[in-house]
């Protein structure tokens, strides 16, 4: 296959930039125009064009795109222009900036300059500050040419990363990186545009309800003095906190603010019409993400934006100022913008989702043989913990808040959780327990779990010797790698998960000592469970994957979130495909050998109805 490295250079100002728009909307705005692009074959010389539209397409055509591999640095910007406007689609799609975040993870700069800088091949122009609002004749002859000069430079820089930075890593996932941008070059799914409208008129009158309801405006509860001075008039003294970054006296007017949550259970009605009116007009998501879905809507598919390598651990995540990793399940309008995306005519959606997985994980890899022999045998797990913290005898005679509280158990104590915190997430789910209750039950899953707590420890062990850049083990050996020269751990994947600068460090008040290390938004700190709690998360996606490429082979997937993953596929083969994409789901690599994964599926029309 060919390797072709392309750069386009577009028309952009102060207003109309992909700083102030969404990839999607930048590249299908009537005032979108191509300068000029760069393009090297192979180790070719790079070659600038420039020209009309159709001067560009025909230039565009004369390549052989069709056995070739398309590289570029953010390829899901040059991708799309090359998709959407030349109709040109490759065979396979890679980005130097999917493989610099994975290879030095997502607390550095991934920037063409930054890995420029990084590894000493040159420096990147300037010259594109020259094009500020500048249509393509609006240059001239010689600052066209300095233009190409900038974009060739570009395009030299992207092929000396890729021949370094691609140098060893791992061909799967430059198979997931090419399956993660084809979600959004290459679109499939539609947009129920009147959905969406009758959803942003429910939104709009939702929140003209609430403020009848508090016989007030809007001024009033969105400015925080007058909102205080309207609890004032209801005999409310307005609720205060030390803001963290200031030292100073403010308002506690947040939704997390304890005091004001309370505001919400107020014995004068008046109260909680205020502070509900408040809440529901100062959340502007839905509405916005809604009226953004319109405007995709007006104008094609929908570009699923999934960002590659998007966390510490490896998983994806929302892209594209669209996070389509969180939208709403629940509430009386709760699966409208899930039920808006739906399959082309003639297909179908299949939502398979990896149950429990990091649970999963969590067992297999601390050796928790009973836990695994209970998942791998399909047994209710949460049933079971329950049966364990209360004392029951039969299965049978769990009742469903005592499963509720089994299920809590194993899904948030597994990663060293202490008695508080798991006070306050049952309490947050709306289940109440006192401190002394919560401890009980902690310490019933240490006692039965105990390799799981075993697994803290060694985690923590691990810190200690990765931080003095001695050699250690960790964990199942063909899973992990301790690497301390590079303070991380190779995963299977054969990318590394990274604690960069690890420190211990000792709080100078308390004399508390900790692991902290570095990150973009400066240190955090972390411990034996939280490191057990990354490595969960980086197995399991790892191991979604290698599942999602088997299921690629035969159909497109055209999503994933979380632990799920999302297919179209004909209607005629529904039954064949649903089959196969939950045997994809059930399988596992070689080196995940007696991991109990399981799946389930839906299918719907819409991702919101694959229930």
């Amino acid at each position: 296959m060919d390797l072709i490295t392309i750069d386009f250079e577009t028309f952009y100002s102060k207003s109309f930039s992909l700083t102030k728009l969404t990839t999607e909307a930048y590249v299908r705005d009537p005032r979108f125009e191509v300068i000029g692009v760069g393009i090297k074959v192979n180790n070719g010389s790079t070659e600038w064009a420039s020209g009309t539209h159709g001067q560009i397409k025909e230039y565009l055509h004369s390549f052989n795109w069709a056995n070739a591999v398309v590289l570029a640095h953010n390829t899901m910007f040059d991708g799309a222009i090359l998709s959407w406007l030349f109709d040109i689609h490759p065979r396979v799609w890679a980005d130097t900036l999917c493989i610099g975040r994975a290879i030095h993870g997502v607390e550095v700069g991934g920037s063409l300059k930054a890995l420029a800088e990084r590894y000493k091949i040159g420096a990147k122009g300037t010259e594109v500050l020259d094009a500020i609002g500048k249509k393509r004749l609006s240059f001239t002859t010689d600052e066209l040419s300095r233009y190409g000069d900038y974009c060739i430079n570009d395009v030299e820089l992207t092929y000396k990363l890729f021949g370094i930075m691609g140098k060893g890593f791992p061909k799967k996932e430059l198979k997931i990186i090419d399956l993660t941008l084809r979600m959004f070059i290459e679109p499939m799914l539609d947009l129920d545009l009147g959905l969406l409208e009758s959803h942003l008129e429910d939104i709009k009158d939702i929140k003209d309800k609430l403020l009848e309801d508090a016989n007030t405006d809007r001024k009033s509860l969105m400015s925080n003095p007058k909102f205080a001075d309207l609890l004032s008039t209801f005999g409310v003294v307005p609720p205060m906190k030390t803001s963290p970054t200031t030292g100073k006296e403010t308002f506690a007017f947040a939704k997390s603010d304890e005091a004001f949550k309370k505001l919400y259970e107020h014995e004068d009605f008046r109260v909680q019409a205020v502070v509900a009116a408040r809440l529901g007009l100062k959340s502007t998501l839905e509405e916005t993400r809604t009226q953004r879905f319109i405007n995709i809507a007006k104008r094609g598919l929908l570009p699923v934006p999934v960002r590659y390598y998007a966390a510490h651990t490896g998983r994806w995540g929302g892209d594209d100022k669209i996070n389509l990793q969180n939208l709403p399940s629940r509430g009386p309008n709760g699966k409208k913008l899930k039920r808006s995306l739906i399959a082309p005519d003639g297909y179908m959606l299949i939502d398979c989702d990896s149950s429990q997985i990091e649970a999963r994980v969590l067992a297999w890899l601390a050796g928790q043989e009973d836990l695994t022999a209970a998942f791998n045998v399909g047994d209710d797990v949460y049933k079971k913990m329950a049966m364990s913290i209360y004392g029951v005898n039969r299965e049978e005679d769990v009742t469903k808040d005592q499963r509720f509280v089994g299920k809590t158990t194993i899904l948030g104590a597994g990663y060293g959780m202490g008695a508080a915190r798991f006070k306050d997430q049952l309490q947050s789910l709306g289940f109440a327990m006192d401190i002394a209750e919560a401890r009980r039950i902690i310490k019933v899953y240490r006692t039965t779990n105990d390799k799981i707590s075993a697994l803290w420890r060694d985690a923590g062990d691990m810190l200690f010797y990765l931080a003095q850049g001695d050699a250690t083990d960790f964990g199942k050996s063909y899973v992990f790698n301790v690497e301390p020269k590079l303070s991380a751990l190779r995963l299977p994947s054969g990318l590394l998960m990274r604690y960069d600068d690890l420190t211990l460090t000792k709080d100078e008040t308390t004399g508390d000592s900790e692991y902290t290390y570095k990150t973009r938004r400066g240190r955090t700190r972390i411990y034996g469970g939280k490191v057990v709690e990354n490595v969960c998360q980086a197995v399991a996606r790892c191991i979604i994957g290698e599942q999602m490429l088997k299921i690629a082979k035969r159909y497109r997937v055209v999503l994933t979130v979380h632990d799920s993953v999302v297919c179209c596929v004909p209607e005629t083969e529904l039954v064949e495909a649903q089959a196969y994409i939950e045997s994809c789901m059930r399988w596992t690599p070689d080196w995940a050998d007696g991991l109990p994964v399981n799946c389930e599926s839906g299918i719907g029309k819409s991702y919101g109805d694959c229930e």
